[in-house]
């Protein structure tokens, strides 16, 4: 048992790809600056810039998750998520990434009839 109990956190294809590459490019970057290097530390630092849109974009292709947990048949790091080309609700990178997502992806106003008691002024 986990410290986090029983659920996914998002092991998919994105986050191993983003943080092998940030994992690499912080390395490079301080080995640059132990060495003197200048080209160096924006070499990796560059590296690391790149994971976020590399994460960014592998997301958007469905090879990320969306927020939240998953059904537990989801749950392998290679599983592609279907859902991503109409966007993810609650998701940054869905809305920016351009109006046809951002519409699908826009969070979704809650009904009057879904409020409860309490927040219906009653």
């Amino acid at each position: 048992m986990s410290a986090h109990g029983h659920v996914d956190l998002g092991h998919t294809v994105a986050g191993w790809t983003g943080t092998t590459m940030a994992l690499l490019g912080f390395t490079g970057a301080g080995v640059a600056v132990c060495a003197g290097r200048v080209a160096g530390i924006w070499i990796g630092l560059g590296i690391v810039a790149a994971a976020g849109i590399v994460t960014w974009l592998l997301h958007l292709a469905g090879w990320g998750k969306p927020s939240g947990p998953r059904p537990e048949a989801d749950w392998d790091w290679r599983t592609r998520d279907t859902v991503a080309r109409t966007g993810h609700a609650d998701c940054l990178g869905c809305r920016v990434s351009g109006p046809r997502r951002a519409v699908a992806a826009a969070p979704r106003p809650r009904s009057a009839t879904s409020l409860p008691a309490a927040d219906a002024g009653a």
